[in-house]
């Protein structure tokens, strides 16, 4: 079956929403999700649904069928091997690669992808954390927490942020944190939440609770 950009974009959203624990969403979830106006989602999930790509009622919202499923998880392995693809061989900074990989995963090549894939090593994460499903739509998840939960005195690693916005990325440049880096919670302000962190055992900084509540660590 072949779809438009827009269509497997829809079924992306709705995937990333139902990882959320929403196993139905609703028009107006979508809306914020593809940062739309929510009267322009009811054609859209009509025409997925007529399609079969998803269950949909005015009253309940939207589910993915199986096919739906298969296409949407396919949809965000290309978008993830890619970004990865960017920045291990063509040496994108991880704030560069969102917006070229939402280009790059509508090529409906799947030879390309799996030699993607391959030469990347069968990487199971990509640039962000944010886990790669395999070739069956299967993916390893780790259990993490975010920064804005960890107690004072605990000592972490950064395995995924939740925000891929290149203003949030560059932020975490700015500050030194990077997946994999080692962060210790100094102090916890009483009055915002913020946390004062030891990066990396070099220096601490200070950040707001809205980014804690971003980064995911273990």
């Amino acid at each position: 079956m072949i779809l438009s950009n827009a269509e497997e974009n829809y079924l992306k959203a709705i995937y990333a929403l139902n990882l959320l624990g929403k196993e139905r969403v609703n028009n107006q979830a979508i809306a914020d999700k593809l940062t739309i106006n929510p009267a322009s989602v009811t054609d859209m999930v009509r025409k997925l649904d007529e399609k079969k790509l998803i269950s949909y009622s005015r009253s309940e919202g939207a589910r993915l069928t199986r096919e739906g499923l298969r296409i949407a998880s396919k949809t965000v392995r290309k978008h993830r091997l890619w970004e990865t693809f960017l920045v291990e061989k063509l040496n994108f900074t991880w704030d560069e690669v969102h917006d070229v990989a939402e280009q790059l995963e509508h090529i409906q090549s799947d030879k390309l992808l799996d030699e993607i894939d391959k030469l990347l090593g069968h990487p199971k994460f990509d640039p962000h954390g944010d886990p790669i499903p395999d070739a069956n739509g299967k993916m390893t998840r780790i259990h993490s927490t975010p920064l804005s939960e960890i107690k004072e005195g605990s000592k972490v690693k950064v395995v995924s942020v939740g925000d891929n916005s290149a203003a949030f990325l560059r932020y975490l440049d700015k500050q030194g944190i990077s997946l994999n880096g080692i962060l210790v919670v100094k102090e916890i302000q009483s009055f915002d939440q913020s946390l004062l962190v030891e990066i990396k055992g070099k220096k601490e900084v200070f950040l707001s609770t809205e980014a804690c509540k971003k980064i995911f660590v273990v």
